[in-house]
């Protein structure tokens, strides 16, 4: 009896596994409806989500190489006085612009004007001496020709005339002594620029021997803007000089467009052993003034040209653990991530040097909305970049 009900319960399991296999492979027919208004809704395909696309650019753009960088004037000079005497005015104030020979400091002239006149005094002496000398030596020219004159009382009235001459000279150079100091009385500036902090008040004893500082005058315009590439990129700056002028243009602090330009001047002669950097040297007009000495700026300098390169929005660009990326319509218009490499970048675009090619077409919208595989319905953008003519 118990042989039989174990039977009959094997029988019954494996049964019901075969019907549970053939239902599995859809081969047994349980009579349920398989069409028709009664059949089971089958899954919804994705729609595909509509992206602006824009066509890959292609164009020459110039190569810039850009450092910090910081001004320095062409010439800073410490103005002192080459005479002694009480400061009697400061003519411009401190901090002034001036021009080349503007008058800006004056020192007492009553000693040098003194001077000046007792020099031109002596001067009228000897001229009066020499007078009587040359007269004399006539009168004994005269004398010596007819015999009444012995040669030795010649001999001495001609040395009366060169010794008068000589008199006369150092005279006439005395004056001119007098006359520079004099002129030294007034402190002029050497050349155009801005003046720093006065530092000898009115009534300054000024001392030339002692080398009294009364100010410093700094030329603002051309300035130097220096800054330090390294080996490598020395080489790039040199080809282009070779080729002409390396135009350089400076932008101030938090600025994106330069105010001033100029041309790269100057390459030192080493390469700075502990850096492997050397220092570079450009020449800046600042028609402004807005530069001052010691400022930190940018400067970019424009190298060369690289043509055909290939151009994407700024905006397409994503980024990951891997890198740079962008998303491109592939096959069946499923979306394709293509890993990217940057290079410079011009206004709203972005050259890229690997990852796409020419005929691919970019997305420029939805990036956060898409992956790759994702079905996606192109649509032309309507502010696709256009290669400058």
């Amino acid at each position: 009896m118990r042989r039989l009900k174990f039977g009959i319960n094997t029988a019954l399991i494996v049964i019901a596994l075969g019907g549970a296999y053939l239902l599995a492979r859809g081969e047994l027919d349980l009579g349920l409806p398989t069409g028709g208004a009664g059949a089971a809704p089958s899954a919804a395909a994705p729609q595909a989500m509509p992206v602006p696309v824009v066509g890959i650019v292609k164009k020459t753009i110039p190569i810039y190489l850009e450092y910090s960088a910081r001004t320095e004037a062409i010439r800073d000079v410490v103005l002192q006085a080459k005479v002694s005497g009480y400061l009697q005015e400061q003519v411009v104030p401190d901090g002034a612009d001036v021009k080349a020979g503007d008058l800006l400091y004056k020192i007492d002239p009553s000693d040098f004007e003194a001077a000046l006149d007792l020099a031109r005094a002596q001067v009228e002496r000897d001229e009066a001496s020499l007078e009587y000398a040359r007269s004399s030596l006539n009168r004994g020219n005269n004398l010596a020709t007819s015999g009444y004159l012995a040669k030795d009382s010649f001999d001495q009235r001609t040395s009366a005339v060169r010794q008068g001459e000589a008199t006369l000279a150092m005279s006439h150079a005395a004056v001119r002594t007098a006359e520079l100091n004099l002129k030294d009385t007034e402190i002029r500036a050497p050349f155009a620029g801005r003046l720093g902090r006065n530092r000898a008040p009115e009534g300054t004893m000024v001392m030339s021997a002692a080398g009294t500082r009364l100010n410093n005058l700094v030329q603002l315009s051309p300035v130097y803007v220096t800054f330090n590439p390294s080996e490598s990129e020395l080489a790039d700056i040199q080809k282009a000089l070779a080729k002409g002028k390396v135009e350089a243009e400076v932008f101030l602090p938090a600025e994106d467009t330069p105010r001033h330009r100029g041309e790269v001047t100057f390459i030192d002669n080493a390469v700075e052993r502990s850096t492997g950097t050397i220092v570079v040297r450009a020449t800046i007009d600042n028609a402004d003034l807005a530069l001052l000495p010691g400022q930190y700026v940018r400067v970019r300098l424009h190298v060369r040209e690289q043509p055909d390169a290939l151009m994407v929005p700024q905006t397409a660009l994503g980024s990951s653990q891997f890198g740079k990326y962008v998303y491109v319509v592939g096959k069946d218009n499923l979306v394709e991530q293509r890993l990217v490499s940057t290079g410079p970048a011009e206004g709203d675009l972005i050259a890229v040097s690997s990852g796409v090619s020419e005929g691919d077409q970019v997305i420029a919208g939805n990036l956060q909305k898409i992956f790759p595989g994702t079905p996606v319905q192109p649509m032309q953008a309507q502010a696709e970049a256009k290669p400058q003519s």
